[in-house]
């Protein structure tokens, strides 16, 4: 299976977990040094993981690139987990117009690349899965921060997903979107530091108030990837700690 952005975060703790669930994974990032630790991590676990970095995703060809050696590397693709992204935040209309278009790219173009470029060797194998990450940003709008780029570029991955499920369904592909809500990484944690106010903001919309752990967003995907989800494409889950619900 390919994931993208295992340098750190929740792509880090993908890699662990499908690695853990038996899974022969491929993990990229533009962060050559982050994604050979999570490699190394990978494999003291005694899982089995190869890494390809640094890779820029928003470069097609080398998005085409890294699904060759992907195949090459195990034989074969599975599943893909478009994980990775790039984002930026503001109001409007303040916000620019190189902001935006760097969300869009960062946030939208990445997973239509990848799975662009992987689904030829999807149709080959017989089918597979897409697992794409979205945001309750798709699905509502979001007061902290302002994010207008980043609720339609959400969106944009949710209509992606619904798509991709019509198109692969003749050939055995299903794919699914998770949205997540805040979700508290190293970088998120660091970022934040002892801003109580803004940690506050940001989970004040949760129901649970409070912040993800990647582990719950990737435990979702890992059963998602599975036979055991045979049933199940075209659809969005919400992890959002009840964010959407009200």
């Amino acid at each position: 299976m390919l994931i993208t952005g295992t340098g750190g975060g929740m792509g880090r703790v993908a890699a662990m977990v499908f690695a853990r669930e038996g899974a022969k994974v491929v993990g990229c990032d533009i962060q050559a040094e982050a994604n050979n630790e999570t490699v190394e991590m990978v494999r003291q676990a005694g899982g089995e993981m190869t890494g390809i970095a640094p890779i820029n995703l928003t470069d097609p060809e080398q998005v085409q690139r890294l699904v060759e050696e992907a195949v090459a590397a195990y034989g074969g693709l599975d599943v893909v987990y478009n994980n990775a992204a790039m984002q930026r935040f503001g109001p409007m209309p303040e916000f620019s117009i190189e902001d935006w278009r760097t969300t869009i790219t960062g946030e939208l173009d990445i997973p239509f690349f990848v799975s662009k470029y992987a689904w030829p060797h999807l149709v080959q194998r017989g089918g597979g899965v897409i697992i794409n990450v979205g945001s309750v940003a798709g699905m509502i709008a979001g007061e902290t921060p302002p994010m207008v780029a980043h609720c339609a570029a959400k969106a944009g991955v949710i209509g992606l997903t619904r798509q991709l499920a019509l198109e692969g369904a003749k050939h055995g592909i299903r794919a699914v979107t998770i949205s997540s809500g805040p979700v508290l990484t190293p970088a998120s944690d660091r970022d934040l530091g002892d801003n109580q106010a803004a940690r506050d903001a940001i989970t004040s919309k949760t129901l649970l108030k409070r912040f993800g752990q990647p582990e719950e967003i990737v435990e979702l995907a890992a059963f998602l990837a599975s036979d055991r989800a045979a049933y199940i494409t075209g659809a969005n889950y919400a992890v959002d700690g009840g964010a959407s619900a009200w």
